[in-house]
């Protein structure tokens, strides 16, 4: 008895008149056979020229010439409050357009294996079959790949998330040129900055990226950033969260040196730091960061300053405090700046 042959469906984009084809990777994802079909009604089978799971992005290429392509716009230029078109295929219910406005840009969904893309969310109604479709601004531009929902029913509620069109078209060139999407790597670990770690590492506001651990021997350790430095800015760009800096670092080619500047004992301070390739796949980055991600009692600490050690009546030497705190020192009720 032959397994049941599941089907599966979303949609693409031409961006060039010979036949290339812009997607998502998890529309076509362990696909044995890719079938295209235009909107004259051709259809095509596609060859899969390459995908980077990590951006959701896959590049098609079907047998055609002098195809209709889109214009590709800027997506670095979209603003909250701007409206969008999404065209797809919604429960195979081919180029349906819907519209919406972009609720907000470089948004981060906090999942691991999309650290690198900051999301262009919108209101748009997007459901399955969507996926891998063009989202367009009034000039009838791209400027996103519709990817995913936020939904507790699997339905659209409101939240849809598209990859930016600049993100999309860099991997695009890399995949046709190298066949892989290569990014950058600076090796530390990161995590939010509270109001009580901000106070306890003498900073006014809560803003950056906080240094949980660094790599030995990466970038950042040879530049001289040390755990509990907070990251303010990139090659002077603001960090105003812990999830701006990864889609930043990610896509600075590697060879660069980028500026950090970080903020040490209430002190400001600047580091360059030379980019290195990140480890490829999805299994690397995690291999990476459970080598990276600390110690068993889930804390950083760091010297105190003499002028500390006065304020607290303790003697050289004595005293460490505590930079980051997880697991199981945050269960047991330690904080940052203890």
């Amino acid at each position: 008895m032959q397994p049941e042959q599941e089907i599966s469906m979303g949609s693409g984009f031409i961006i060039s008149s010979d036949g290339y084809i812009l997607t998502n990777d998890h529309v076509v994802d362990g696909a044995k056979k890719i079938s295209v079909t235009l909107a004259d009604h051709r259809e095509f089978t596609a060859k899969l020229v390459g995908a980077d799971a990590t951006f959701d992005i896959a590049v098609l290429k079907i047998d055609a010439k002098g195809l209709p392509v889109v214009t590709i716009g800027n997506s670095n230029a979209l603003k909250p409050g701007q409206w969008v078109l999404a065209i797809g295929s919604p429960f195979g219910f081919d180029h349906t357009v819907t519209a919406g406005i972009v609720s907000a840009v470089g948004r981060s969904l906090g999942l691991n294996d999309q650290r690198y893309t900051p999301f262009i969310q919108t209101d748009v109604p997007i459901n399955r079959g969507n996926s891998g479709g063009p989202l367009f601004n009034m000039d009838g531009q791209v400027v996103g790949i519709n990817s995913q929902i936020f939904s507790n029913t699997g339905g659209f509620m409101g939240v849809s998330f598209a990859i930016p069109i600049d993100v999309a078209m860099n991997a695009v060139q890399q995949i046709k040129t190298k066949g892989y999407v290569e990014r950058g790597m600076i090796g530390v670990y990161l995590q939010p900055v509270s109001p009580n770690t901000a106070k306890g590492l003498g900073m006014s506001r809560v803003e950056g990226a906080l240094v949980a651990s660094v790599v030995p021997d990466s970038p950042a350790a040879k530049a001289g950033i040390k755990p509990g430095d907070v990251i303010v800015a990139y090659d002077g760009k603001t960090i105003n969260s812990v999830y701006d800096l990864s889609p930043m670092v990610g896509l600075t080619p590697p060879g660069s040196i980028a500026k950090l500047t970080v903020i040490r004992f209430g002190k400001t301070l600047d580091f360059n730091v030379k980019v290195e390739q990140a480890p490829r796949g999805k299994h690397a980055l995690a291999s990476m960061e459970q080598a990276i991600s600390g110690n068993g009692l889930g804390l950083t600490v760091q010297d105190l300053s003499a002028g500390q050690r006065e304020q607290l009546n303790l003697k050289a030497g004595e005293g460490v405090q505590i930079s980051t705190v997880s697991g199981p020192s945050r269960d047991a009720g330690l904080q940052s700046g203890d």
